[in-house]
């Protein structure tokens, strides 16, 4: 059966679509109204801590139904309602509630429609990254395009526009395969199927999680702070959009690749990688803000700490939770990497920006993926035998 490659592509477009409008602006929404680095950070924080929880009960609820289609098509169609709160909020724990409520049905897509997509390409898992690289290829729209408007118009504008996105990612959900065609791989029990718990406990699998949580967490100062600390330093939104757009397109170049980057070389080895020029990126970062050539060019090792990290992580996932335990392999990658790491990042950058400065926020960055990428190779030397048959 030929893979629904459009109808796949079209939720990560309009999905990440949202994410570039978000990442780098909604920050400087935030500051807008008046919140502090503090705030921000814990607001960031809040909202991100949300993936502890909520990819968990909606990824347990699909796994049981076999509906990881509806609880997808749910949470698309419930993110915008609840969105739409925004224009009501009125101070720091209403802005929090409402951030964390749609949050919460955010955090019911991205885990499910991971399974979809595996389950619609069974056989042919290299095609993951062609079809995930819309995803990035939206955010890149979003980011420049936002990134303009808002040179010109007021930031009040942004929540209009991220509405109207969300909008759109609720009509194309409708429309991606049936439950029935996505998830007929669900009713086969493998030969040897491993229950989750027992999964999860393997020392090599909890190194993989902490070392994700790990460099999520290294990227907090920049998915929070990044567009603030640009301002600061002097450039433009729209050169600001086209930044953050630039790390995207590298991603997108790497993601075009990457399927024969998995075949050459071992997973564990790209996220390890990866880690290094992570630690590599923040340093250099927080050191010379005023460079923009050299802004630039680390700007484009994006296609490292985001692109070859999560393909190499997708890939693993799906090998360490195999079967009925996908979904909640998903989430336990989506909550304990994006939503423990994240939080922290998010949290502990505020904090870090708040009492000392921008630039230890994005050292601190630094030394936190270092440790990762120590965990990383120090768990693939003792137990090479068990990440060989993640392979």
């Amino acid at each position: 059966m030929p893979i629904p490659y459009w109808q796949l592509s079209s939720v990560y477009f309009f999905y990440f679509a949202v994410l570039g409008a978000t990442s780098p602006y909604w920050s400087l929404y935030l500051q807008s109204l008046g919140f502090s680095a503090e705030q921000i950070g814990s607001l960031m924080a809040l909202f991100i801590a949300t993936k502890l929880i909520a990819p968990n009960i909606w990824s347990y609820l699909a796994d049981r139904t076999h509906q990881h289609q509806r609880v997808m098509q749910l949470g698309a169609i419930l993110t915008p309602i609840c969105f739409t709160l925004v224009f009501w909020q009125d101070g720091f724990w209403l802005m929090a509630g409402v951030m964390a409520l749609y949050s919460f049905f955010w955090n019911a897509i991205l885990p499910q429609y991971e399974v979809i997509t595996l389950r619609a390409i069974k056989g042919q898992e290299e095609r993951y990254s062609q079809i995930r690289l819309w995803g990035s290829i939206g955010f890149i729209c979003s980011v420049a395009g936002l990134g303009w408007w808002l040179d010109y118009a007021s930031i009040e504008t942004l929540p209009v526009s991220i509405l109207l996105i969300m909008v759109f990612m609720a009509l194309v959900s409708l429309k991606v395969p049936s439950g029935k065609e996505a998830s007929a791989a669900s009713n086969k029990k493998p030969e040897a199927e491993t229950q989750f718990i027992q999964c999860l406990r393997q020392p090599h699998v909890l190194s993989f999680l902490f070392g994700v949580m790990l460099m999520q967490a290294s990227h907090g100062p920049y998915y929070t702070f990044f567009s603030i600390f640009m301002e600061q330093y002097g450039y433009s939104r729209t050169a600001i959009g086209l930044l953050w757009a630039l790390g995207v397109f590298a991603e997108v170049l790497l993601f075009m690749v990457m399927h024969k980057l998995l075949r050459w070389i071992n997973a564990e080895v790209i996220l390890f990688l990866s880690l290094v020029l992570a630690t590599l990126r923040w340093a250099l970062t927080g050191l010379y803000p005023d460079s923009f050539i050299l802004i630039l060019l680390l700007q484009c090792l994006h296609a490292a700490t985001f692109g070859s990290f999560h393909a190499a992580s997708i890939a693993l996932v799906h090998r360490l939770f195999p079967g009925k335990n996908a979904g909640q392999g998903q989430a336990a990658y989506s909550s304990i990497g994006f939503g423990v790491g994240g939080a922290l990042g998010a949290w502990g950058s505020g904090l870090i920006w708040q009492y000392f400065s921008a630039e230890a926020s994005f050292l601190l960055a630094s030394v936190t993926s270092g440790i990762g990428a120590l965990i990383i190779v120090g768990s693939l030397y003792r137990h090479r035998t068990a990440w060989a048959g993640a392979k």
